[in-house]
């Protein structure tokens, strides 16, 4: 069984499509193991994005993560992490394939911010187990 970290972004939140997200993760066979709605502080994002911080377009990835609540969990199954990721999509909103979360919610973003697209995922092990204890402690 593996774990993996996910995270519906602010604009999955505003625009109320939680429900439809966590029915396809149900849907696909994964479990939800944790899961809370918080509105995370700029040291919270800063330490999740760690690997991006000196990016030139890392300001507008920190606005769009603090521009309301997030729902973030931790979902596990097999291959949870490439199963999590299939099923997110393309990380670009116009890359992704239909059928995907990316590819049938995400909408491209203005000029100059970051792209919205709806959810994150773990890309590794690792990064499954650093960014679980970050949100979770453990």
């Amino acid at each position: 069984m593996e774990r993996t970290l996910f995270i519906i972004k602010p604009d999955g939140v505003k625009r109320g499509i939680i429900g439809q997200i966590l029915s396809r993760i149900e849907q696909r066979g994964f479990h939800i193991e944790q899961m809370k709605m918080v509105e995370p502080n700029q040291d919270l994002i800063d330490l999740h994005y760690q690997a991006l911080l000196d990016k030139p377009f890392y300001p507008a990835v920190r606005n769009f993560m603090l521009d309301g609540p997030i729902v973030v969990g931790v979902l596990a199954g097999e291959q949870a992490i490439s199963g999590w990721r299939t099923m997110m999509g393309a990380t670009r909103p116009e890359e992704a394939l239909p059928g995907t979360i990316r590819g049938d919610f995400a909408q491209a973003a203005a000029p100059g911010q970051a792209i919205q697209n709806i959810v994150h995922g773990s890309d590794s092990p690792e990064s499954a187990e650093r960014e679980i204890r970050i949100w979770f402690g453990h």
